[in-house]
């Protein structure tokens, strides 16, 4: 007779175990960026699917690890290539209790970082611009404006997105 543990070892058996442990716990993971430019001026992001604007990013896919994604992220939606001497600061990490409660969402500053070129309107993404942080555009939605303010104002990341 083998033993539930001597079955878990097994590794076809422990993925089908964990399969089932993520349908029934299961969580996305997502990752956002700000990257503010030296003139005060952050880039925002308006997409097809969605009302408002937002930071860049998007979730984070199999076998990648999140600064990844952010780096991809910014380079997709907003033309943003990130210094990689510098990398990316993370700035928090948050529930985003909005999307069925199971979301969790990365915050990422680039603290230095070059626009490759003007992003394109495409399937995903209307549009990108730079906005002064103190003239975030009417449509800017609440959490983003939320987050902005505390890496504006060196404030510790609220629990919730």
């Amino acid at each position: 007779m083998t033993s539930g543990r001597a079955l878990l070892d097994r590794p076809l058996l422990r993925r089908l175990f964990h399969l089932g442990a993520l349908a029934t716990r299961g969580m996305t993971l997502g990752v956002r960026g700000a990257a503010i430019d030296g003139q005060g001026r952050v880039c925002l992001v308006r997409h097809t699917y969605v009302a408002g604007w937002h930071l860049p990013g998007g979730g984070i896919e199999v076998g990648e690890n999140a600064v990844a994604a952010m780096i991809r992220e910014f380079r997709e939606e907003a033309e943003i290539v990130v210094d990689p001497a510098r990398g990316l600061r993370l700035h928090g990490f948050y529930h985003n209790e909005a999307a069925a409660g199971r979301d969790h969402v990365a915050l990422y500053v680039a603290p230095a970082f070059h626009v490759a070129r003007a992003k394109a309107a495409d399937r995903e993404i209307a549009a990108c611009e730079f906005f002064p942080l103190d003239a975030l555009p009417e449509a800017t939605t609440a959490a983003t404006r939320a987050r902005l303010r505390e890496i504006r104002d060196g404030a510790s990341p609220a629990a919730r997105w």
